[in-house]
């Protein structure tokens, strides 16, 4: 959308322009016996496209919701937001009475199955028991053991530790309240000097000449005389079903020390993709709306045609279309001001 307003903008300055300049070729322009003198020039195809400019805003590479893997009440949170962390560091604890009776618990299951398994063991020898009751209970001692694993195991995600060293961007819950299974209670960005990225959307069109690896040059707003190189580290596989656009991830260079999440940025890319388009002289324009516009065009019987097009990007004074045009090779540049569709037209260098 962006994208679409600029060009709009571009277009009507450009064209404000144009109509100045034309005026001051009036007196140059013959007009004689209906018939308009014009400038032409031929419709050039080439690799001309500049870099793509996006924008977006600057996230971390590792951004991180943070839970505990078991429910319970939320004993201590020791962090604050905005608070730096280091990873290891311990962030917060559930209350362990539960977890910790549980572990208990099946600590007290494999012990008994343990004494349950040698005395039928020494039965059997005896001759006294079978051996189906052996496995049996060689079985439940299995069970009780794996059951205490899974109790170790959840006491020991009942605390929550940084993964990596960041900021904590928001605390989601608080002490006292119940926590389910996997809800977040902390949001952390990593904030090392290689963990940024800036997140912009792609039209569809751009997408498809955009390679992972290509090479952008990146301006923020927070930093405007500083130029940061990047380079395209992900591309999205599907549009975003809100906006339509494709997500792409630029990672910044470390060449800034401080960056934060939800910075604005704007960004060149430049495609290792070309594609031919066609290019036309801007002075040939005469109407623009948004991306619409429209050109003369003349034909061997020297009679002024008005056709659409559907313009792509401006750059240094070329106008690159979307589509070509139709069985056309010329269109005229000077004199436009003049025309109707349907004049003759006199060809003049």
């Amino acid at each position: 959308m962006k994208n679409q307003i600029k060009t709009l903008i571009i277009i009507s300055l450009l064209l404000v322009q144009a109509c100045g300049k034309r005026g001051k070729e009036s007196t140059k322009m013959v007009i004689a016996d209906d018939i308009i003198a014009v400038k032409t020039e031929q419709i050039v195809q080439s690799d001309g496209i500049d870099g793509l400019e996006v924008s977006g805003l600057v996230s971390s590479l590792l951004e991180a919701r943070l839970s505990f893997k078991t429910g319970g009440i939320i004993d201590k949170i020791y962090v604050k937001e905005g608070q730096t962390i280091q990873k290891g560091q311990l962030l917060a604890t559930l209350n362990l009475t539960e977890i910790a009776a549980q572990v208990n618990q099946a600590n007290e299951s494999v012990e008994k199955a343990e004494r349950d398994l040698k005395r039928i063991t020494n039965l059997y020898r005896d001759s006294v028991s079978t051996f189906e009751q052996v496995q049996n209970l060689t079985t439940a001692l299995n069970v009780a053991k794996q059951s205490q694993q899974i109790a170790r195991y959840n006491l020991s995600y009942s605390k929550i530790y940084a993964n990596a060293t960041g900021v904590i961007i928001k605390k989601i819950m608080n002490e006292g309240e119940v926590a389910g299974p996997g809800n977040p209670i902390l949001f952390m960005n990593a904030t090392g000097a290689n963990d940024w990225i800036l997140k912009v959307g792609l039209t569809d069109q751009d997408w498809a000449r955009i390679k992972i690896g290509d090479n952008a040059k990146v301006m923020l707003d927070a930093f405007p005389l500083q130029k940061i190189e990047g380079k395209i580290s992900n591309l999205a596989q599907a549009a975003d079903q809100n906006t339509g656009l494709y997500q792409a991830e630029i990672k910044l260079a470390p060449s800034v020390k401080k960056l934060a999440t939800g910075l604005f940025g704007k960004a060149n890319i430049m495609p290792s993709i070309k594609q031919t388009a066609t290019s036309i002289s801007i002075n040939a324009l005469i109407e623009g709306n948004g991306k619409n516009a429209f050109v003369y065009t003349v034909d061997e019987n020297l009679i002024a045609h008005k056709v659409p097009i559907l313009v792509e990007n401006i750059t240094n004074g070329r106008v690159f279309l979307s589509a070509n045009i139709k069985d056309v090779t010329t269109i005229i540049t000077d004199g436009s001001a003049y025309l109707v569709d349907g004049a003759k037209v006199k060809i003049v260098k």
